[in-house]
């Protein structure tokens, strides 16, 4: 077995938001890429991660990217931009040289390194018109990125499979439990690792929804959390202000036993 240990370096996507355990805490498409990871390579299989829901890029590298340098794995994932593209300040010429740099930092250190090209999720948010150039921006540079250094790409944009609603969650933006196992299904693959068929079936999709209905929908979706968010970037808060990392140290995994492929 390759990997006997692994970091998640991110934000909200890395983290398993929208994908609950029982007790409430998040899975996610890490912690499931982690317990089939164990599988292979026993029980000296360890498992940090560092990603926090609202992390910009900025943060991720000065705060995430260190500590899993510091730990030494044999592979890293590394997601973050997403927060990015959706704010004023998004600096296209910046994070594209700075994420070049950190990929090259985290390859230096000796990791394996998973990236990712970001599903596209535009078509059912507003601002499309401002957000897609940038998201097609940063995923290219990922892609270059990934070749450049070696590192192993994970094309969720290039899979239109994403584009079923029943791959996200309620909010429009996070991923539902089926996108999870997706994404750790497309990750385990890319590695060259098997997993469960299971989480690579995609659910129907919805039947349409009448134009009245859908309308009322998206009125629900403005209010629970479209104007939540608004008022975050207003007050200059995050919804990670007051969170730390989920698995903070490279320990031992053991897994919640509904992880198990």
């Amino acid at each position: 077995m390759r990997w006997r240990s692994y970091v998640a370096v991110g934000d909200s996507f890395t983290e398993g938001l929208d994908d609950p355990y029982p007790e409430g805490t998040y899975r996610g498409w890490a912690d499931l890429v982690a317990t089939r990871l164990a599988v292979e390579a026993g029980p000296s299989f360890r498992y940090a991660n560092l990603a926090i829901r609202g992390r910009t890029f900025p943060q991720v590298v000065a705060e995430q990217v260190p500590a899993a340098l510091a730990m030494k794995p044999d592979l890293i994932s590394f997601a973050a931009g997403g927060n990015d593209v959706l704010r004023r300040t998004f600096d296209p010429d910046t994070i594209v040289g700075r994420f070049d740099e950190v990929v090259g930092r985290l390859r230096a250190g000796g990791a394996e390194v998973v990236l990712f090209r970001f599903a596209d999720v535009m078509a059912r948010l507003p601002g499309q018109r401002l957000i897609a150039p940038r998201v097609t921006l940063l995923n290219r540079a990922v892609g270059e990125t990934a070749e450049r250094h070696g590192a192993i790409l994970v094309d969720l944009y290039a899979d239109d499979t994403y584009l079923n609603p029943m791959l996200w969650s309620t909010d429009r933006l996070h991923l539902s439990p089926a996108g999870h196992r997706r994404v750790a299904g497309q990750v385990l693959t890319a590695l060259g690792v098997g997993c469960d068929e299971q989480w690579l079936l995609v659910p129907p999709h919805p039947e349409p929804t009448p134009w009245l209905a859908a309308r009322t929908a998206d009125l629900r979706w403005a209010g629970q959390h479209l104007a939540p968010w608004i008022k975050r970037r207003i007050t200059g808060r995050s919804s990670g202000d007051t969170r730390t990392a989920k698995r903070p140290n490279l320990i031992p995994f053991t897994s919640h036993q509904s992880d198990h492929p």
